[in-house]
């Protein structure tokens, strides 16, 4: 069915020409609705007005020379005209429209109290909204080739159902689209959380091919730690992920959707041309989601834009590729930033584990990076400990350099070590350590006293040592206090080769032959 054409609305200058016409060529009203392609109806109801106000004549007289006056002057009968002509003042109307409970109908009313014969309710709202306008005039910012990304979060979300368990989740979409060009890009993920919104970035920037000079985002509070104009403070991980990849970013202020205007249209487009077309589809996995978006994303990018002529694709083949900086040679690994005070046994705690740290810094708070495989710990700004990151949560991780020395002997000790340590004193001591632990239930046991049989070696030498262990070893006495007594009796000193002396005869001694 053809498309019914749109009456031209007459203006007053179509009712000057029709008194023209009509009083200076005397033209007949058939005439003047040709000429000026107008209804009769009309035409004869101009001149019907004009008469009646007095006005079947040309020229009109000067006062009617205001298009405005001549309006009034036509047209004062229709409707109720008001008779108080005052207008409200509308910088009052808004700022009292600011306050709690305060509507434009009750200040209408107000406005109606004070002036019964004031305007109505419908030119009331429109007067004010032309004002407001007025008053905060819209910026259009136009964006150079590769000076920003803006990203946001879309409202709507995608159900994924778990098949294993059946749980219902919902999909968080990520938008981002770069200003100049308007190519989109959309990613499902799990959740909003620091780690999905990183991830998103990182694969934004990846799927544009090239780094922008700034990312224009929303004021999350997973990125964004605090969100003032002036001096936002982002989140360390957030802040990593910009310097890594020499960026800057711009956090918007809050309830502003102006200042990313861009990508508020394009989480609009997704929803309406990607979304809207996957509501009947039921998904089991992200993995699946993002493959059936990336699908539509691609047929979204290359459709050629209306007003433009041309796909967002070939405009950005065209003007922003070569604008962009390029990616670096590493993507960004995601790490967390936290702040831990370093315990009393120079271990901090990260994620349920313990991890060590030089013990000059007990006391002190660091800053700990935590990334899927290492554990970094900071400390003025240097890097102080790294270790490799335990999927247990549970028990502690120390390397023996941070312990102090008393630490790092007692640490080391093993039943090998010690038996080392009595070697180098003599054989004897070696073979008295070695069975003075194996002679106990457990090997930890004998660990002080042998650790105070080798300390003997500094008052009597390695000489006496070995000596008064091999006389322990002779008796029998495998003990810290059977060496001790012998080293100072001196009876190491004794030549234990030395063959024994007869026993002298006595009436009480019975002799050998007694046994036989």
């Amino acid at each position: 069915m053809p498309r019914r054409k749109q009456a031209r609305r007459t203006s007053v200058r179509d009712i000057r020409t029709i008194l023209r016409l009509t009083h200076e060529q005397g033209l007949s009203v058939r005439e003047v609705a040709e000429r000026l392609k107008i209804g009769k109806t009309s035409v004869s109801t101009y001149l019907l007005r004009a008469r009646e106000a007095g006005l079947s004549c040309w020229p009109l007289p000067p006062s009617y020379d205001d298009d405005a006056a001549l309006e009034r002057r036509l047209f004062h009968r229709m409707g109720r005209p008001p008779q108080d002509l005052s207008e409200p003042d509308w910088a009052l109307v808004a700022r009292e429209l600011k306050r709690e409970g305060v509507t434009l109908t009750l200040l209408w009313q107000e406005y109606r109290a004070t002036h019964p014969d004031g305007y109505g309710f419908t030119w009331f709202c429109d007067r004010f909204a032309a004002f407001r306008q007025q008053a905060s005039p819209t910026f259009r910012n136009r964006h150079s080739a590769g000076s920003v990304m803006q990203t946001d979060y879309a409202g709507q979300t995608v159900p994924v159902i778990d098949p294993a368990t059946g749980v219902i989740c919902s999909a968080q979409i990520f938008v981002a689209v770069l200003g100049a060009s308007n190519l989109t890009f959309a990613f499902a993920s799990s959740s909003q959380k620091l780690p999905d919104w990183i991830d998103g970035q990182v694969r934004a920037l990846s799927f544009f091919g090239g780094v922008t000079k700034a990312i224009v985002c929303d004021n999350l509070k997973a990125g964004v730690a605090k969100a003032l104009w002036f001096e936002p403070t982002l989140n360390a991980t957030f802040a990593a992920m910009a310097e890594h990849y020499d960026t800057t970013i711009l956090p918007t202020r809050s309830r502003k959707p102006r200042d990313k205007g861009k990508v508020e249209g394009a989480v609009l487009i997704v929803e309406r041309w990607i979304l809207a077309r996957l509501r009947n589809r039921t998904f089991f996995s992200l993995a699946e989601l993002n493959a059936a978006i990336a699908e539509l994303l691609e047929e979204l990018n290359n459709r050629p834009m209306r007003l433009v002529g041309k796909s967002r694709r070939e405009l950005f083949e065209e003007i922003e590729r070569t604008a962009l900086r390029p990616l670096p040679a590493v993507p960004f690994e995601y790490a967390e930033w936290k702040s831990a005070k370093v315990h009393p046994d120079y271990h901090v705690e990260v994620d349920k584990t313990f991890y060590s740290v030089p013990h000059r810094l007990i006391g002190r708070t660091v800053q700990v990076r935590l990334t899927h495989r290492v554990v970094e710990i900071f400390y003025d700004h240097q890097r102080v400990a790294s270790h490799v990151r335990r999927s247990q949560r549970s028990g502690h991780v120390t390397v023996n350099e941070h312990m102090p020395k008393a630490h790092q002997r007692y640490a080391n000790t093993t039943p090998a070590s010690l038996i080392g340590r009595a070697a180098k004193i003599g054989p004897n001591a070696a073979i008295l350590v070695e069975r003075m632990m194996r002679d106990r239930p457990h090997p930890e046991q004998g660990y002080r006293a042998a650790m105070g049989i080798l300390s003997l070696a500094v008052r009597y030498g390695p000489e006496r040592l070995d000596a008064a262990c091999e006389r322990a070893l002779l008796i029998n006495a495998i003990t810290y206090a059977s060496v001790t007594a012998i080293l100072k009796s001196g009876l190491d000193r004794a030549n234990s080769a030395e063959p024994a002396k007869p026993t002298p005869p006595h009436a009480n001694i019975r002799g050998s032959t007694y046994y036989q």
